[in-house]
């Protein structure tokens, strides 16, 4: 009888879980433990928080894929209402941090409203045309836009660049998987080319100081081409095998800056060389592969945008993240997802991969 009870529980526990994105996420947050680590051996509290970050975020992972994909799509409007409201409350009273106002003082805490609109975005369109799927027109991709670009425009105006962008990339992805024409995307990509002359005027001194120092870092070694030129040393001395974990002559020096936050990369690059750089590679493949399959197999409109947006959104961080590291994109700030320090950031995609997990083993209960 407790052997039965004990089976029932267990696969209570795990019956909407799905196997390789668990596996493969746990490799990657098990990598990103042991080089926070690393990266910040003589504050060995920062790992203790680090684990229960992970923690927290595999119990809301777990807690996610337990709910069917129809009742996710009933927390798109009231999150996206609630993060617009946030937003604007930190236009108004938000507090200022180093000349960017991006935060909400509770008093006992400080919250980051942006954070929100990364899942509440794409949920918020995703409900949009699955509402609207069997009658899409033009129309509904304007409105579409128009609900991106209000909490992007609010986001960049405090600014948060890469926090915008990751915003608008998400809710592009879901528009883009709703059947937006080719036309239609070649057209945006050229206004957009179009654009740049006005958008370069429009940039904060900071903001084109970073993509100056992309072009020529060592123009200021000391500022704003420090971090680029210090982590492409770190992934550079790092070789074919790397140096050995607690033996990265960069990241122990100290000369690699936010080494286990946004640069935490380059630590891993000097420790495991190009070998785990490619393992690590092979394993974020492996998880966007995973999720466009999932995108691929999904039973309704709703979870198939959002399945995709997910995916792509993922692949959108990873990329940043190594691009800025490496040098071959400008500095913002965007982790590198289940391996850079951070609780609101890991649980927020801990969560996105909660609603893959959701939406694929929910599918056969849906198709029914």
């Amino acid at each position: 009888m407790f052997q039965q009870f004990l089976h029932r529980a267990w696969v209570r526990l795990i019956e909407h879980l799905d196997g390789p994105l668990l596996l493969v996420t746990g490799a990657i947050m098990v990598a990103g433990l042991a080089t926070v680590y690393s990266a910040t051996y003589d504050a060995n509290n920062r790992l203790l928080a680090q684990a229960v970050n992970m923690v927290v975020g595999l119990c809301a992972m777990w807690s996610v894929a337990q709910v069917p994909p129809q009742k996710l799509m009933r927390f798109g409007v009231p999150l996206y209402v609630i993060g617009v409201i946030l937003l604007l409350l930190v236009f108004l009273f938000g507090v200022k941090v180093n000349g960017a106002r991006r935060w909400l003082s509770l008093g006992f805490t400080r919250i980051q409203p942006s954070e929100l609109l990364k899942l509440a975005v794409p949920l918020m369109l995703a409900w949009y045309f699955h509402k609207h799927e069997a009658v899409l027109k033009a129309r509904h991709y304007i409105v579409a836009c128009v609900l991106l670009l209000v909490p992007f425009a609010l986001i960049a105006k405090q600014p948060d660049l890469g926090t915008a962008i990751l915003v608008g990339a998400a809710g592009f992805y879901v528009i883009f998987f709703a059947g937006l024409p080719w036309q239609v995307i070649v057209g945006l990509f050229a206004a957009a080319a179009g654009a740049a002359p006005f958008v370069w005027t429009v940039l904060h001194d900071y903001q084109r100081k970073r993509i100056l120092t992309l072009i020529d870092p060592t123009s200021d070694p000391l500022g704003s081409g420090y971090h680029i030129i210090q982590s492409t040393i770190a992934i550079g001395s790092g070789g074919s095998f790397g140096k050995g974990w607690l033996e990265g002559t960069q990241t122990h020096l100290e000369f690699i800056p936010e080494r286990h936050t946004d640069f935490i990369f380059a630590v891993f690059s000097e420790e495991r060389g190009l070998l785990g750089n490619t393992v690590l590679l092979l394993l974020y493949l492996l998880l966007i592969g995973r999720g466009l399959m999932i995108a691929a197999n999904a039973s309704t409109l709703f979870a198939r945008v959002m399945a995709g947006s997910i995916t792509l959104s993922l692949f959108t961080y990873v990329f940043v993240n190594m691009g800025m590291v490496s040098g071959i994109l400008p500095v913002v700030g965007v982790p590198l997802p289940f391996m850079s320090y951070g609780g609101t950031a890991l649980v927020t995609l801990s969560i996105g991969i909660g609603i893959l997990m959701s939406i694929q083993t929910h599918r056969m209960l849906v198709r029914q």
